[in-house]
């Protein structure tokens, strides 16, 4: 059985006090802006604590145009279908998730003596 409406129940109209207003659109409110700037977080290349700590114990400080070269690699990695990347550069290795854009470790000169590296699945020189 349908559900009776009772027709002695009346809608209000909110008051132009209650009435939900459009926000102005400028610095705080631009869409545009606000979407480009999470895209780019979302995209930018992040740094797992492990690798910053193996940077750190090693002495070494990513340059801007080393943190390029990286992000360009793990573009190409990823055009290719890579999922857990050995990036090297220079002499430094690093394994990268293509997928999440984050370093998982860094491995220096004196660390690459061993030369195996598990888990991935693709080298990019960078």
């Amino acid at each position: 059985m349908a559900p009776r409406i009772n027709p002695t129940i009346q809608i209000q109209r909110p008051s132009a006090e209650q009435a939900v207003r459009p926000r102005p659109v400028g610095k705080q409110g631009n869409f545009a802006a606000t979407l480009a700037k999470e895209t780019e977080r979302l995209d930018s290349l992040k740094i797992s604590a492990h690798a910053e700590k193996r940077l750190n114990s090693s002495n070494i400080q990513l340059s801007e145009s080393d943190v390029r070269r990286i992000d360009g690699a793990v573009q190409r990695a990823g055009e290719k279908g890579s999922n857990q990347s050995l990036i090297m550069l220079d002499n430094l290795a690093l394994v990268v998730s293509v997928k999440n854009r984050v370093v998982i470790t860094a491995v220096d000169d004196a660390r690459t003596r061993e030369g195996v590296f598990t888990n991935i699945d693709s080298v990019v020189i960078a």
